[in-house]
Order: structure tokens, then sequence, then C-alpha cells
């Protein structure tokens, strides 16, 4: 007769990229998200099902006026709220810094995990690699990862480190699963911030003797309706922000490895879904009013609401933000960081806290001479085929520039500066933000060591937004458009 053995049921709940979004917005007639709905969705959960697990796979900072007035502070206040079960970071925790990041693990009282964030003096980890958790008997092990792909803004850290690619990744959850195993582990769940793509490489790089089960994985925003499965290993996405949480439930059988049962879906936060949290509610709105106080003040207007669609094209907000960095000053061309600008469109009333939220970064400002021949190869290879996935970084430029770029033939069909060709022994001085300095050669692809040969670089500015701020203050009715300045064909 065969044994009949209790099945036990898991729910795990997932976010990714939160990105400071704490306030609901109405969607099809309908309030959706917000940080106090979220807590409501998983409060629900758990007081409906037995074993719940609240896992956020990173980037809780950043995107909102009430993570940045606070820096981080506040967003660590609500998410305690939120009791998270494991945390991994993001490549935006460390935006405040490495020191202030060390402070904000203090203040969380949630566990925070990392396998690969360490001092390069003497590979000390800087955080915990995993975290083993018991839920009715069955033990599920949490792997944190994060590369140094996603992790440019670490470079001005000089002592710390990460591993560099994805295949090292792996190697060190092998080593982490090797020594666990042997704690009979049910379930083992890597918790990973490196991107849906590079999740995909990293599962198809992982021995089935290492026993990984999940990823759960942020960085790329990607709203998955379905888990993906690459070498027998479940990955799943949760898109970003508060308007959906991903929930996996799997069943088990007491006493034995085997998973009984998985099933993936996305849950919309809405009011329909579930009730705010008021607890959550009361101190998301005493931070909202302290802020709206300082920030709701008419900073500009613009003739038309601008947008910024995507990252990786020439659009109308980058041309005028571009543009309004270089007036004036005492740089021939600037490019700015595409993924600065974080909302896709503005105005046409622009309030402070609307210029806060678009350009959160406000980093110093550097100045560089290129040559036009580096300035060709600096522009090729931010135009590199991987531009188009999304994943690499990508640059609006001022009205200087303008180029026509063959993706088939890999090559400029036009090239000007001023409107005139632009020689290879020109000089050009450009602008850059603080973290693309920080990353010049990853970034555009030529030495560091060889442009300064041209001029000793020197920083022109030390508040970016600063200077937005003021420009802005004294500009009305702006307009922007799209005019060819990045023009791909083929």
């Amino acid at each position: 007769m065969a044994e009949n053995r209790e099945r036990i049921n898991l729910t795990i709940l997932h976010s990714n990229d939160i990105h400071g979004d704490f306030v609901p917005e109405e969607k099809n007639g309908v309030l959706s998200g917000g940080i106090a709905r979220l807590a409501g969705y998983i409060n629900q959960t758990r007081a409906k099902e037995k074993n719940v697990i609240y896992a956020v796979a990173g980037d809780m900072f950043k995107g909102s006026i009430i993570d940045s007035e606070y820096m981080g502070i506040s967003t660590i206040e609500l998410m305690n709220m939120l009791y998270p079960d494991v945390v991994t970071l993001g490549n935006h925790e460390i935006d405040y810094g490495l020191a202030h990041l060390l402070f904000i693990e203090k203040c969380a009282t949630f566990p925070i995990i990392n396998a690969n964030l360490f001092i390069t003096t003497n590979h000390t980890r800087l955080f915990n690699p995993y975290m083993i958790m018991e839920k009715d008997g069955i033990k599920i092990l949490f792997i944190g990862i994060v590369t140094e792909e996603v992790l440019a803004s670490t470079k001005a850290e000089a002592v710390i480190g990460s591993f560099v690619d994805v295949r090292e990744a792996a190697e060190e959850v092998g080593i982490i699963c090797d020594t666990y195993k042997t704690m009979d582990i049910n379930y083992t769940v890597i918790l990973s911030h490196i991107g849906f793509d590079k999740d995909q490489e990293l599962a198809a790089l992982l021995p089935p003797e290492y026993g990984v089960d999940l990823i759960i994985g942020g960085h790329t925003h990607t709203l998955l309706e379905k888990a993906v499965e690459v070498n027998g290993i479940q990955i799943v996405q949760a898109g970003n922000g508060t308007d959906q949480i991903g929930r996996i439930d799997l069943i088990f059988e007491r006493g034995r490895r085997h998973v009984l049962g998985f099933k993936y879906r996305l849950v919309p936060i809405n009011e329909t879904s579930c009730e705010e949290d008021p607890f959550v509610r009361e101190v998301f709105e005493n931070y909202k009013t302290d802020t709206d106080r300082k920030y709701q003040q008419v900073l500009t207007t613009f003739r038309r609401k601008l947008t910024h669609p995507a990252r990786n094209q020439e659009t109308e907000l980058g041309n005028l933000f571009a543009d309004l960095m270089q007036e004036d000053s005492s740089f021939d061309l600037m490019l700015l960081g595409s993924g600065s600008l974080r909302l896709p469109e503005l105005g046409p009333v622009v309030h402070l806290e609307d210029l806060k939220v678009f350009f959160p970064y406000d980093d110093a400002l550097h100045l560089l001479e290129v040559t036009g021949e580096q300035l060709k190869r600096m522009m090729a290879f931010i135009l590199r085929d991987d531009a188009w996935t999304g994943h690499t970084e990508f640059y609006q430029v001022s009205k200087q520039l303008h180029l026509v770029w063959s993706r088939s033939r890999h090559e400029f069909l036009e090239f000007t500066f001023n409107g005139k060709p632009l020689p290879d022994d020109a000089r050009i001085k450009i602008a850059l933000q603080d973290y693309h300095f920080n990353n010049f050669t990853d970034f555009f692809g030529v030495p560091y060591e060889e442009v300064i040969k041209n001029r000793r670089p020197r920083v022109v500015a030390v508040s970016c937004c600063g200077i937005y701020e003021e420009m802005l203050m004294n500009k009305r009715n702006l307009d922007a458009h799209v005019e060819g300045r990045l023009t791909i064909v083929d």
C-alpha cells in the first residue's frame, strides 16, 4: 500500500524595480498600484495562506521625490512595513553611495542578501550571500546575485568589486549550493538583479546538480505573464513599480524534495483586487505632505507635452535637456545619459517635483576633449547592435551633432558637426555626467587613457539638477522636436 504523505502549500510573492512607486494612479477608471495597496495585498495573502514568503529582487530606490528627498530612508521605512522575508540588491541601491547603503541596511528590519559584492583588498563580502528559510518543514535556499555589468555606479568606489560576468556568478551559485546541500534544502531560488536575458544565460550555465529551481529576476522591468523555463529552471519577473506583484504557488510532499505543483501568475494591484493598508497609507501620506509642500511650485511651462518614449532613440525631451545643458557652456557637445531621463513624458506644466523625478541624478559634470576620429568611434560603439536590446548605455546629444548610422553596414552614412563634416583631427570639448565619466571606457569603447592625452579632464559643474532647475525657472513656453540628430537606417 502506497504511503500517504502530507502535502504542503507554499506561496512566494515577489516584486522588483519598485523605484519608489508609492503613489496610486488611475488607469482605465480604476485606482492601481501604490505602496499602501501593495501592502494590503501582501497582508491579505498572508492572512489567507499558511506559508507565504515575500521577496524583492532589487531596485527599491530612485524614481520618486519621496525616495530622493530622504535618500532612501523613507523607502526603507515604508518597505519595513511590508515585512519582506528576503531582499537582494539592485544597481540603484548603490546610487546614494556605498556608505549610505550600509547605513540603510542598518535601518532595514528585513534581510538583504548578495553573494558577489566584496571589498577588493581582502575579498570580504559586504552582505550575507544567502538565506535559508523554513516554512512548515520546507527549507528554501535564497541566493542574491547582481553582476558588475549592472553595477557601473560602483566604479567610483575603488575598494568595491563584484564578479565580472554571469559565468562567474554561476560559479559562485554552485559553491553556495554545494556548501549548503547537506542541510536538506527542498527548493533553491536565485534572487537576481541582472536582467531577463542574463537570467536566461545564467540558467543555461547552471548544471542540474546545483539544484536551482527558480530565478526571480529584476533590472530589465520585464513583465512576464508566464514563467519561462530554461535548463529546467523557471524564470519570473514582475515588470516594475507597484501595479502588479508576481505570485508563485508551490505544492510539496513532506519528506521529499520533488515539487508536485508549480503555478505562476501576475496579480494586478488595484482597488478591485485588494484594499489599502491604512497604517502604510498614513506613513506614506506624511512623507507626501512634506514633499508636496516643498516641491509643488511651478517651475516652467512647455508649449505642449514632450516625450521620451525609449532610451535608445533620439527623443523630444532628450534634445531639450541636452541643449539646455550645452547652452552658454564651456563645452561644444553635451552627451546626456538617456537613462537619466526617468519619465516617458513631461509637461506642459512642470513642477519642481516633476523635474526631480524626471531627472533624479544630481551628479557632477565633466569636460573632456576628444578628436573627431575618437568621437566617431565613441558614437559607433554607442550605436552597436547591442544598443537595440535596451540594455546598453545610450545618449541624447545636443544640436551640434547630426549623424546617419547604417545598422546593416555598421557605418556612418553622414556625420556632421555644426552642419559640416567633422575632420578626424578636429578637437571637440564634450561634457559627461559623473556616472558616465567614471565608466568612460566601458560606455564609449575608447580607452580613457587615450582620451586624457588630449587634455586633462576637469569638473565644470557640481550639480546637473541645479543647472536644470535654474534654467527652467527662467524660461517659459519651451518646445522641442525629434529632428534627425541620430538617424538610424536599414
